[in-house]
């Protein structure tokens, strides 16, 4: 029986080139037995094959093998490779008039969230947009107060939660395991 193989992203909170390095992360990736490992960036994007499974079962396995490769772990959350693609091609920022200067970023959950949220919803200029399954679409405008949107998003969400900027999404919805 061959097992077919999938793309997926793995996403990683608290990851900066301070605290992990990136031939490390890749090195703790495949020693957990996942394959064609590439990172993206240095802020803890991990791209891998593995045989189709529950996101669980492939965050625990990648948590636990970064426990025992870097003596700690950083917390994970994984999206199939497809699931995004589908996500950047319906652009979820269409249909709102965004400010000049406003980046886009996009929460990563773990789960969907239980409670509804009346949208949009601000704070200091930052403003959750969308919710799409367990995925938040929010925008702001960079200022002197530093990422604001975060304030906002560990407010409604708590800190169990990753984010990206949308144009770190489309790098690693776009890498390919030959390049």
């Amino acid at each position: 029986m061959v097992l077919r193989m999938k793309r997926y992203a793995a996403f990683l909170r608290g990851v900066s080139p301070m605290n992990a390095k990136m031939p490390e992360l890749r090195k703790a990736f495949e020693a957990a037995g996942f394959k064609d490992v590439k990172t993206v960036l240095s802020s803890g994007n991990v791209v891998f094959s593995a045989p189709g499974a529950p996101q669980a079962a492939l965050e625990h396995k990648a948590e636990a093998a970064m426990k025992k490769s870097l003596g700690s772990a950083f917390p994970t959350i994984v999206r199939p490779i497809e699931a995004l693609r589908r996500i950047l091609d319906s652009d979820p920022y269409e249909g709102f008039r965004l400010k000049p200067g406003a980046k886009r970023v996009v929460t990563f959950l773990r789960l969907e969230p239980k409670a509804r949220i009346k949208l949009p919803l601000e704070l200091d200029g930052a403003r959750i947009l969308r919710i799409q399954d367990a995925e938040v679409f929010t925008a702001y405008v960079p200022g002197p107060r530093g990422p604001v949107f975060m304030t906002l998003i560990e407010k409604t969400f708590g800190k169990d939660v990753t984010t990206r900027t949308w144009d770190t999404v489309m790098k690693v919805a776009k890498l390919d395991p030959t390049s």
